[in-house]
């Protein structure tokens, strides 16, 4: 479930009122599962807040552009004008190397299609990993990252 601008700002408010060893300590931030969403893009926020959301994302996009044609691959950059028409993603398409640039005015659909290559891949289950082969006897072992397919 997606965070709301009222509940981020309740989360603001708390924290305000705790002292910074509190802060230091405290949990972060859930991260966003957004594998497989597919954003409501019915007004300007809506689009600018999942473009934003898809320029942190590790994984491909699809982009659906409003004559039809579909592009997937990698949002690198977004660069934000004064209206949708002037605010552009800058995408690297699957199997190319040839970045395009796509008007936020011109997207009818956003999707969250490619697998989100660090989801999961935290320090500590890194850790945990390396502990579980050193408790199982394993010699030489070290902590390594996953292939990326």
């Amino acid at each position: 479930m997606m965070a709301t601008d009222m509940q981020e700002g309740a989360k603001i408010e708390q924290l305000s009122h705790m002292s910074a060893d509190d802060i230091e300590v405290i949990a972060g931030r859930e991260k966003e599962q957004l594998e497989g969403w597919v954003p409501e893009l019915a007004t300007e926020a809506e689009v600018k807040e999942a473009f934003e959301k898809a320029f942190d994302y590790r994984g491909d996009i699809t982009v659906t552009k409003k004559n039809g044609e579909k592009v997937e691959g990698y949002l690198f950059d977004r660069r934000l004008g004064a209206t949708l028409a002037t605010s552009f993603i800058r995408i690297i398409p699957v199997k190319e190397t040839t970045k395009l640039n796509i008007a936020y005015s011109d997207v009818a659909a956003l999707a969250f299609t490619g697998r989100d290559t660090a989801a999961g891949k935290s320090f500590d289950a890194w850790v945990k990993k390396y502990w579980e082969k050193k408790a199982a006897g394993e010699k030489n072992i070290q902590i390594e990252p996953e292939k990326l397919d």
